[in-house]
């Protein structure tokens, strides 16, 4: 690990006395998981006394609030859109240095990932979005390779949420990482949009484990907690993903719909099997 890794990794948790999970699967979370309002040092401070590794989706320009409170920024932004992705020759140009410098920052920070997406289909066939992406990401997985950086392709339901979005299916990013062939380009397995997309969770993981690289979760349909009132059962997915021998991160990210922090301590609970 990079000695700024290093340093993060180390730095202390807050002053409360963080609860100790069983840590078989690494949680963090997302700003979202907190409501409104509340700053991102309270956000941090709650995180790290419940267990919560690291953060997703943050920018570096808040990384030293992670770090104050041991936090590790677990997806880090890239510079693709869920409109304006890899699978579009024509925005190769603009996203390829944004995405090397998030690269470059994600390893100078010792953190583990660099998000990216496909982009909207705008009228383009499976085919030549799989083929475009793969060339997208042939030029950037030897520097990702190099640094100790893996690059996610997120799956995100285009039924729901994002009409249109290409990689909505786990078999069309799973051709994408079979074609590039690197140990640094792997997926971004939402579960929520999968459920959405196609049900079948704990086998579509099991079967592909190899090729995911990172969770998200929220409860379906809505995007609300992962509790009783919606249709997955968290519990053994969450087993399932550790039993596969997965040792990346699990990132909640719904919106909550009553006490924010009472919520994400039920989702840790529920995933720390």
């Amino acid at each position: 690990m990079p000695a700024a890794g290093a340093a993060l990794a180390a730095a202390p948790p807050s002053q409360a006395q963080s609860v100790q999970r069983k840590g078989r699967l690494k949680q963090s979370v997302t700003r979202g998981c907190f409501g409104k309002g509340m700053p991102l040092a309270e956000m941090c401070r709650n995180a790290a006394r419940l267990g919560i590794k690291g953060f997703d989706l943050i920018g570096p320009e808040d990384w030293p609030v992670l770090k104050e409170h041991g936090l590790v920024p677990t997806m880090v932004p890239g510079g693709s859109t869920i409109r304006d992705g890899i699978n579009r020759i024509e925005n190769h140009a603009r996203i390829e240095p944004l995405h090397r410098e998030a690269i470059e920052k994600t390893a100078a920070a010792g953190a583990p990932n660099v998000i990216i997406l496909s982009g909207e289909r705008k009228g383009i066939s499976d085919e030549e979005g799989i083929e475009n992406s793969v060339r997208f990401l042939n030029k950037v997985k030897a520097l990702a390779e190099d640094k100790g950086v893996t690059i996610c392709l997120e799956l995100l339901n285009s039924k729901v949420n994002h009409p249109d979005y290409q990689c909505d299916h786990t078999s069309w990013g799973v051709e994408v990482c079979k074609r590039v062939n690197s140990p640094r380009v792997k997926l971004l397995y939402d579960i929520y949009h999968m459920q959405i997309m196609e049900g079948d969770i704990i086998r579509t993981i099991r079967e592909n484990i190899q090729y995911i690289a990172h969770f998200h979760t929220a409860g379906v349909p809505g995007r609300h907690e992962i509790d009783d009132r919606q249709e997955l059962n968290y519990r053994p997915v969450a087993q399932a993903i550790v039993d596969a021998g997965f040792t990346g991160y699990l990132a909640h990210e719904y919106s909550p719909t009553r006490d924010p922090l009472r919520s994400l301590e039920e989702a840790i609970e529920t995933c720390d099997v």
